[in-house]
């Protein structure tokens, strides 16, 4: 080795340095999705599957079963919305599903938002949430349920209540996932009626 290699590595003084370089700003596009989003929407899910609470699945969700909650969605005119980076990067998603899976209930339905992990706690949960509201409305729906992982909840209690929803009930003990039970928070928010409008369930 050379001489030079053992002696310490001299450093600038701090007025010297060059600063470091600025990360871009976080910015995002809310959009309907289209079926080729639907392999994103997957791995975004399954990562919860594998390593959170979040959801009491513990088998991941195949493409085959994502394209059947698409092409459910968009028979029944229920929003489905993806976050994606200027890139084009799926950053999340928020959609809604009948309440019960009934056709009949289409007025009634549950939400559904997840976020990338490089996307959270950056207010994009927030936006998305917002979004998927607006859609709801413009859509017909009346009341829309948020089921809600009671470990580590309160975050995700504040941000719905935040846009009007309001607890309903608790339920304990009605999941088991990584070697322990688990409950969950049911908040409900209804939506003006926008029209006479009846709204009619769709087979």
């Amino acid at each position: 080795m050379l001489e030079e290699e053992y002696q310490p590595r001299r450093v600038l003084p701090r007025h010297l340095r060059k600063p470091p370089a600025a990360e871009a700003p976080f910015s995002f596009e809310i959009r309907p999705a289209v079926a080729t989003d639907l392999p994103a929407v997957r791995d975004v899910y399954n990562l919860y599957v594998a390593n959170s609470t979040v959801t009491f699945d513990t088998a991941p969700k195949q493409l085959a079963e994502w394209r059947g909650v698409f092409a459910k969605a968009e028979k029944l005119e229920l929003p489905f919305l993806v976050a994606v980076s200027p890139g084009g990067t799926l950053l999340g998603y928020a959609h809604v599903v009948p309440w019960q899976t009934r056709a009949a209930n289409r007025a009634i339905v549950e939400t559904s938002i997840y976020l990338g992990p490089a996307s959270t706690g950056k207010g994009l949960g927030r936006a998305l949430l917002g979004a998927l509201l607006e859609a709801c409305d413009a859509a017909g729906v009346r009341q829309i349920i948020a089921i809600i992982g009671d470990q580590g909840a309160d975050a995700s209690i504040r941000l719905h209540a935040s846009f009007g929803f309001t607890e309903i009930g608790r339920m304990g003990r009605v999941g088991f996932k990584f070697d322990r039970w688990l409950g969950t928070v049911t908040m409900q928010k209804n939506l003006p009626r926008r029209s006479r409008r009846a709204v009619r369930g769709r087979s």
